[in-house]
């Protein structure tokens, strides 16, 4: 956790607002990668978010700013504006953006006291705002920075590239050979599939209910307030996004499910069959991620989903 002082706060915010004067900084909900406060000021007008990075993660800023702007230029998805941002000018030199602070709380802290009927109206709207995000077209297929790293010209090199990063991540990590052995097999049955893909477009690439911002209206309905933590994004398939968001919806049931392929829209033929292969893309990736972390507990259950994914399991 990198620590921010009242005072670093307030040079730092007066770069966008002169007049501003900070209260409190409160500590929230960050990542692996940087430590994320709210700021508050004597004007509420002037509470932003601060989020700063690690050192190692000092270039994610760079993405974040572009991606966050594309959004602002082409759709109305409710992402946080970016207010300031500097390189080296946050505690301890390091890397620290500010952004405008949305109303609401992620999903994941207050869908416990939510009910089914709100819960699967929210992920209609998560799909909904997806398949906005997806109305911005890529020139390549890639990992995005503020353009495509190492672009490949169409899906099917991109996701065989993509497959073969983390099946050898989990060969490497001492993943179950079986397991591994039937996913090189499924993963070539797929490779029809991914080439069907009609072109790149700008995909979030972890739009999940800790990245989704919540409220609830006077009536009381609850709707999205927020999208954020674009950190991840790739162009990509419209088809591997919704499927990790519907991946990372773990716990949720069919109702969920329905209501985020209906917000989302119209879908391929093959949709079905291509999410399915991007599922096991994605469960992959989550083994690999936390068995590289030495989080152990959450691996027996994405094992047991990978068996059911390469028909090992019903």
């Amino acid at each position: 956790m990198v620590p921010l002082e009242l005072a670093q706060a307030e040079r730092i915010l007066r770069s966008v607002y002169p007049a501003a004067a900070v209260t409190d900084v409160l500590l929230r909900s960050g990542g692996q990668l940087s430590t994320v406060y709210e700021v508050r000021s004597e004007d509420p007008a002037h509470n932003v978010i601060f989020k700063i990075y690690a050192d190692q993660w000092r270039w994610k800023q760079r993405k974040e700013v572009w991606v966050y702007e594309l959004l602002a230029a082409h759709t109305a998805w409710p992402a946080p504006a970016v207010l300031h941002h500097d390189r080296d000018g946050g505690p301890g030199g390091r890397a620290v953006t500010v952004l405008s602070l949305l109303e609401g709380l992620p999903l994941s802290e207050v869908a416990e006291d939510l009910d089914e009927d709100q819960v699967t109206e929210l992920y209609r709207q998560m799909g909904a705002a997806l398949a906005e995000a997806h109305t911005i077209g890529q020139e390549a297929y890639g990992y995005l920075v503020t353009g495509i790293l190492d672009p490949l010209p169409d899906n099917g090199s991109y996701m065989q590239r993509q497959f073969g990063k983390r099946l050898k991540e989990f060969e490497d990590l001492g993943g179950d050979e079986n397991l591994y052995a039937a996913a090189v097999k499924r993963v070539e049955q797929g490779r029809v599939l991914v080439d069907n893909c009609q072109g790149p477009v700008l995909c979030h690439n972890d739009l999940h209910e800790g990245n989704v911002l919540v409220a609830q209206d006077p009536g009381g309905d609850w709707r999205i307030s927020g999208l954020i933590d674009v950190e991840n994004a790739v162009a990509a398939d419209p088809l591997l996004d919704l499927a990790k968001t519907d991946y990372y919806s773990l716990g949720r049931g069919e109702r969920e499910r329905a209501a985020l392929l209906e917000g989302y829209g119209p879908l391929p033929e093959d949709a079905a069959d291509r999410l399915a292969l991007y599922r096991l893309y994605h469960a992959f990736e989550l083994w690999d991620w936390f068995r590289s972390i030495n989080m152990a507990e959450p691996l027996e259950g994405i094992a047991a989903e990978i068996a059911r994914l390469v028909g090992l399991a019903d």
